[in-house]
């Protein structure tokens, strides 16, 4: 099972943030973000909050309750997540339909090819 430490570990380095900046933003030290990362200490509710907003996850995902954030292991897919979420809503809408469309054609060749 991977514990919060670990995913707060591996969301912040996916989106390039040292312990440092990390402790900066949360007006801290970078001692207490090492201790999070190490399950030493668990922080507050509110500032799992702050340090899944910052890192571009979710708490859910931080206490193991979901798996929906893996893509953000991968800082090229991050990156792509975040220009996409920063578009218009239109132009967001067509993206993500034409993804639709690429993910359901793979997943179709996939089924006939088994």
């Amino acid at each position: 099972m991977t514990t919060f430490g670990k995913k707060l570990r591996e969301c912040r380095e996916a989106t390039r943030l040292s312990q440092r900046e990390l402790a900066k933003l949360l007006n801290t030290s970078y001692s207490v973000v090492g201790k999070y990362e190490r399950d030493e200490m668990t922080p507050s509710v509110e500032v799992a909050k702050k340090i899944a907003k910052l890192i571009n996850t979710t708490v859910g995902y931080l206490l193991g309750e979901t798996n929906e954030t893996n893509v953000l292991k991968d800082p090229d897919m991050l990156r792509r997540l975040n220009q996409i979420s920063e578009l218009p809503e239109n132009d967001k809408h067509c993206i993500l339909y034409t993804l639709d469309g690429l993910l359901q054609n793979v997943k179709e060749k996939q089924a006939f090819n088994h």
